[in-house]
């Protein structure tokens, strides 16, 4: 589940489905070879290539994430670096060639009107600056049966103790849905929560522009100056050293501190599942799958919210890759526990087969199915409304009001405004100071992104 820092960076590793897992766990991976266990010694010295691709049959963007994920070598602590410049290709039937761009660092996108079809088989294949190859197995598309239904209901006790700070009432969400007879099936399940967002952007150390701010251009000693390009970002100027100043240049203060500001449009948030679910049909071939358990759906905020509820198909080797995964990743970590074992994917470095590549290439047929969750039947508070150092006892007192709860749910802290004009008598001032341009505070640009988007979705009801 993504969260953010205690203060003002937002974190961009969030622990989602396979798309978003792979990256979160692949330090923990680090210590599953492809064939050997690694030596424990020479984890700071280990950089792993990560792949993160699932083609589907659906209408939507098709992305290849490639990351290197590397342990500082005196701490051992993970880090993750994009890997950009890339050629990143995808095979369809050993014949065609369909070539992926590069949108942002690390991120690939086939061309917006290639989509998977069932029956085909896709193989990526990727070449490195350094001129590194590497190629997955090639992957069949496999049909999948539709989502008949889907319920949701109410649980105190829907969340796993520790994964919000011990907050466990949420939703629970379910789904039935007809195994085809005469076939082993295997499935994967996944969810997307979208949740209507009035916070657009977190500025630290700096405010937001809407226009370009003039460089070297001053007002009264107090003022930067606003120019009239378009910007839409952070003005970060840098902090006033100690007795050290540019003639007329505003003083900028130092320390840790930022503004938070509204969006000018709407935005929703998107949230993703947190674990892998995967199923094999070996004891309901050809029978009704019901009341299958899919999504825990965190009582964020009272506000109603949009779940998507996606079922995959899997291969075979798919499913016992993702099962293993799964068993080593979401058990108790008892003493009773297996220890990981080797764990390789179907990916392969052309040139040297003992490379530790992290990730596995899918292509996955795709039941897709919005799921309006109006949160009426939700008892106590969410875990948006109420501070940690509050004293009240009373479970229906909410000490976070209205349109801060998602907010507070996933920076657990409160927003930040940048105090408003005018800048006399007692009245707070901001710590930086702009002439100029649009009204302050400003509003933020809702920045299509993997978290977030200016577009309705499908299925949203107010």
């Amino acid at each position: 589940m993504r969260r953010l820092l205690p203060f003002y960076y937002r974190t961009t590793t969030c622990v989602g489905s396979w798309r978003g897992l792979v990256v979160g766990l692949s330090m923990g991976l680090l210590m599953l070879g492809c064939v050997d266990r690694l030596d424990l010694s020479a984890v700071g010295k280990l950089t792993v290539v990560v792949v993160d691709g699932a083609l589907t049959n659906l209408a939507e963007p098709q992305q290849i994430r490639l990351n290197r994920s590397l342990s500082d070598p005196v701490t051992g602590l993970p880090g993750s670096l994009p890997i950009t410049g890339a050629l990143v290709e995808v095979v369809l039937d050993s014949v065609a060639v369909i070539t992926a761009h590069e949108t942002e660092d690390g991120q690939y996108q086939l061309p917006s009107d290639f989509r998977g079809q069932t029956g085909h088989a896709y193989q990526l294949r990727f070449t490195l600056r350094d001129g590194t190859r590497y190629q997955s197995t090639p992957q069949v598309m496999l049909a999948v049966p539709p989502i008949q239904a889907v319920r949701g209901r109410f649980s105190p006790t829907a969340l796993a103790k520790g994964l919000l700070d011990n907050y466990t009432a949420g939703h629970e969400l379910f789904i039935d849905t007809q195994d085809p007879p005469a076939t082993r099936n295997f499935y994967r399940w996944d969810w997307k929560e979208y949740e209507k967002q009035v916070w657009c952007r977190s500025c630290q150390q700096g405010v937001y522009a809407v226009n370009a701010i003039l460089p070297g251009v001053y007002k009264d000693n107090l003022y930067f100056v606003s120019g009239d390009a378009l910007y839409e970002d952070c003005f970060i100027p840098p902090p006033t050293l100690e007795n050290v100043s540019e003639f007329g240049k505003p003083l900028v203060p130092r320390g840790v501190w930022g503004y938070d500001y509204y969006c000018r449009s709407q935005c929703w948030e998107i949230l993703t599942n947190y674990s892998l679910d995967v199923f094999a049909d070996q004891f309901t071939n050809g029978g009704l799958i019901t009341n299958r358990k899919v999504a825990q759906i965190p009582f964020y905020t009272r506000e109603p919210c949009l779940i998507e509820i996606r079922q995959s198909s899997l291969s075979p080797e798919g499913y016992q890759y993702f099962k293993q995964l799964q068993d080593q990743t979401q058990n108790t970590g008892g003493v009773a526990d297996t220890p990981p074992t080797a764990l390789p994917g179907n990916i392969r470095n052309v040139a040297n087969e003992r490379e530790i590549v992290v990730g596995y290439f899918t292509a996955s047929a795709v039941s897709s199915v919005p799921y309006w969750l109006d949160r009426k039947d939700a008892q106590g508070l969410p875990y948006g409304s109420t501070l940690p150092f509050t004293t009240t006892t009373d479970p229906f007192v909410p000490t976070v009001q209205g349109d801060e709860e998602l907010f507070y749910a996933l920076n657990r802290r409160l927003p930040n405004r940048e105090p408003p004009p005018p800048y006399t008598g007692p009245r707070p001032t901001p710590k930086v100071y702009i002439y100029g341009g649009p009204p302050r505070p400003p509003t933020a640009v809702c920045v299509l992104s993997n978290s977030r988007t200016p577009f309705k979705p499908a299925g949203w009801q107010n």
